[in-house]
């Protein structure tokens, strides 16, 4: 039986990461996936502090996730009901047709 290493941790983080890039890139239109993919990274972060607040022993990163957890409660709020007067105003969600946010 094997047991998980810091390193698991920290490459299990990375490849989020790297996911979270990659939808980026990849997806530039969709404003919701470019959500999820910010959400991702924001996860990632949180793995490997977790990870290195475990392997030290010490509860700080721990306690600093939540204060991003609840950061990206917030953003995701705010984005999601930008989103949603967004498509009621321009019955769309592309970013390429959004390029002009005047009121």
């Amino acid at each position: 039986m094997t047991t998980l290493t810091l390193g698991h941790f920290l490459s299990l983080g990375a490849m989020l990461f790297a996911l979270a890039v990659i939808g980026i890139f990849l997806n530039r239109k969709n404003l919701i996936v470019l959500l999820m993919a910010i959400e991702l990274m924001l996860l990632a972060v949180n793995m490997n502090f977790v990870a290195f607040s475990h392997y030290l022993g010490d509860m700080h990163g721990q306690v600093f996730v939540f204060f991003i957890l609840t950061v990206a409660a917030a953003e995701s709020a705010i984005g999601l009901a930008i989103l949603v007067l967004l498509f009621r105003n321009k019955n769309n969600i592309n970013v390429d047709e959004l390029n002009s946010l005047k009121g």
